[in-house]
């Protein structure tokens, strides 16, 4: 009777070590995983003219109209076509803005998890009604004024086209992903893709009106950045 209280707790410290030597076990194998992740950057480099429909002009404005955001239209987005087995871990899908103002939609491009809820708030004087008949999502969400938002669950992966059923010249794009691994370009063009396990990937750059430029890249047993280029002619 006496040595039982000895014998739990020599039992309860084997099971303690045990337990601890498996957690930094798990926690050194996490640790080496992030140390071996890759990254994928580079710049997609759109060397076509890029034209941006005019809206009709205000009174106010004197004839003159606004220019459209064509720095927002020479943005392409670079993802991986198949994402890696091992790196399909559930993430929250967040929200998106796709905004309304000098009747144009901005950015012009967006891309999303699937499952993301966008708002399309109105920043304009004048009623909007923001629309799609794209496979990945076909949605009409009626005439709304000023100051108001609407929202639309994108729960489908691929390539989603906007338009404004008022204003014809009004367009946009977004692109719905069931993988994290995308980006868009920034203002000059460049991107990075970063977490991305070892192995060979085909890497694809998507930009408006243009086939999809792919290529072939292998992402280091060591981890690291890998350098990838796009020029769209």
């Amino acid at each position: 009777m006496k040595g039982r209280p000895l014998l739990c707790t020599i039992s309860a410290t084997v099971v303690l070590a045990a337990l601890a030597a498996l957690d930094s076990s798990g926690y050194s194998a996490r640790l080496e995983a992030q140390r071996t992740l890759g990254a994928i950057r580079g710049r997609v480099d759109v060397r076509r003219a890029v034209t941006a429909t005019e809206r009709r002009p205000l009174p106010a404005e004197l004839g003159f109209p606004a220019g459209r955001d064509v720095v927002g239209m020479r943005r392409a987005v670079v993802y991986l076509e198949t994402a890696p087995a091992t790196a399909l871990d559930a993430r929250d899908p967040g929200r998106g803005r796709l905004d309304q103002r000098n009747e144009t939609f901005l950015p012009h491009l967006l891309a999303v998890d699937v499952g993301t809820v966008v708002d399309f708030p109105n920043n304009d004087s004048t009623y909007h009604n923001v629309f799609s008949l794209s496979k990945a999502k076909r949605f009409d969400l009626g005439r709304y004024a000023r100051g108001k938002s609407k929202s639309v669950r994108f729960d489908r992966p691929g390539v989603v086209r906007v338009f404004c059923d008022i204003h014809s010249h009004m367009s946009a794009f977004v692109l719905v992903f069931s993988h994290p691994f995308y980006a868009e370009t920034d203002e000059d063009g460049r991107y990075r893709i970063d977490s991305i396990p070892p192995g060979t990937y085909t890497v694809a750059a998507w930009y408006e009106g243009s086939p999809r430029d792919t290529r072939t890249i292998t992402i280091p047993v060591q981890g690291g950045p890998v350098d990838l280029d796009f020029i769209i002619q």
